[in-house]
């Protein structure tokens, strides 16, 4: 039987190694920017906007790794930790998992071919380093070419507004696309304080901006492409990420 299996990898140039590793893996990508504009109020991560995702995925038996723009230890918006959030809790309390959030890889020394999807969380900090990082346009756009999913929560789809795929055209030309809307901005009083306003950057860069109720949760998806509107879309858009991984399987 390993004659059989040996013989049946080598037929197929595939090393036993790979195909013993076919399960999917996901980069979950974090702001490394931690003021907030001009002001010298702190920024961040918002953290359920990882931590969510980061829960349906390893529950659906997914590797997940992260990362950040600087790499180290990333920063976390303070407002991020108020109120009773049990997942929350339990990455904060676990060794293992607060780990990873302290010794995030730098994005720029990540093997896009490495990953199946690519998610990056939100929090006011991705405003100010996501769109304007090579990495994040690198490796991102190398992941959905190579067939793999792409995904943002929140502010995260900053990330979405430099990609491109491999005609040179914007990856959200076109597509269906939630973030954080102007409606969301203005309420939690930020609008003057940001540089720009996603939902009008996405939709000036193509985007068919999808919106849904304000500060309730709203995940699209648009081919490989899943996004979410606000922090209480993160455990939906974890779900359906996860979803469509175990379809690769």
């Amino acid at each position: 039987m390993k004659k059989l299996t040996s013989l049946l990898a080598a037929l197929m140039l595939v090393p036993l190694s790979a195909m013993a590793d076919a399960d999917p893996r996901a980069l979950i990508v974090v702001t490394s920017h931690s003021v907030m504009g001009d002001t010298d109020k702190p920024t961040g991560l918002w953290l359920s906007e990882m931590t969510h995702p980061h829960h349906e995925l390893t529950t659906a038996g997914i590797e997940v790794e992260l990362a950040s723009i600087d790499g180290g230890a990333a920063p976390i918006d303070p407002w991020s930790l108020e109120g009773d959030d049990p997942i929350n809790a339990a990455f904060l309390a676990s060794p293992e998992t607060r780990r990873l959030l302290d010794n995030t890889a730098k994005l720029a020394d990540v093997d896009p071919a490495d990953y199946d999807a690519i998610l990056f969380a939100g929090g006011h900090g991705t405003v100010w380093d996501f769109p304007d990082s090579p990495a994040v346009e690198k490796i991102g756009s190398a992941i959905y070419a190579q067939g793999g999913y792409v995904a943002a929560v929140c502010h995260g789809p900053t990330a979405l507004l430099n990609l491109r795929d491999e005609q040179g055209n914007l990856l959200i030309d076109g597509k269906r696309v939630a973030g954080f809307s102007n409606a969301e901005e203005a309420e939690v009083g930020l609008t003057e304080v940001v540089p720009y306003l996603l939902q009008d950057a996405l939709s000036a860069g193509g985007a068919l901006y999808q919106e849904g109720e304000m500060f309730q949760p709203f995940v699209v998806q648009d081919d490989r492409l899943i996004t979410g509107q606000n922090p209480q879309s993160a455990t939906e858009l974890g779900k359906t990420l996860a979803a469509a991984l175990a379809d690769k399987r």
